[in-house]
C-alpha cells in the first residue's frame, strides 16, 4: 500500500510477488535472510510497476462515476498514511513500510545498504515528516 495507495493493485503486486519468489526460490543463495531476500523482490516489483504506471497515460473518470462511501476515521487516517508514505522518496518508503512491519532496524540497514544507526536517524525524521503531512491536512 505505501507503494501504490490502491488496495487492488497492491493485492495485484502482493500476488505478482509471490508468483517471482515461487519461481527464483531455487536461486536463493542465502546470502541474507529470507526475510530480505522476500523483500527485495516485493520492492523491486512495486518500483517496476510504478515506473510503468508513470510512462502510461492515467485516465480519469468522470464525476459522476465516482462514488463516495463514509468511512470511519481510523480508516481514512490509515489511508491517508499510505498516501503520505507514497510520496516520500524511494529509500524513506521502504525503510518505513519495514518499520511498520515490525522489521528490526539491522535488518532494514541491510536490505537499504546504510548503517543501522543512518537507519534510526531516518526513521524519526520520517516520522516528523508523517506527522507534519497529518497536522498540515487537519488530521492530527
Amino acid at each position: 500500500m505505501g507503494y501504490v495507495n490502491d488496495t487492488d493493485a497492491a493485492k495485484d503486486l502482493t500476488q505478482e510477488t509471490f508468483i517471482k519468489i515461487w519461481k527464483q526460490l531455487p536461486n536463493f543463495r542465502n546470502d541474507s535472510s529470507v526475510g530480505t531476500w522476500i523483500y527485495r523482490i516485493a520492492s523491486n516489483t512495486c518500483l517496476r510497476q510504478i515506473q510503468k504506471d508513470n510512462k502510461m497515460p492515467k485516465s480519469v473518470l468522470p464525476a459522476q462515476f465516482l462514488v463516495e462511501t463514509p468511512q470511519k476515521d481510523t480508516e481514512d487516517d490509515i489511508t491517508s498514511l499510505y498516501r503520505y508514505i507514497s510520496e516520500l522518496m524511494e529509500v524513506d518508503r521502504i525503510i518505513i513500510s519495514l518499520e511498520l512491519e515490525d522489521v528490526n532496524q539491522k535488518e532494514i540497514a541491510q536490505i537499504v545498504g546504510i548503517s543501522e544507526g543512518n537507519v534510526r536517524v531516518r526513521v524519526h525524521r520520517i516520522k516528523e515528516k508523517l506527522t507534519q503531512k497529518f497536522k498540515q491536512n487537519g488530521n492530527f
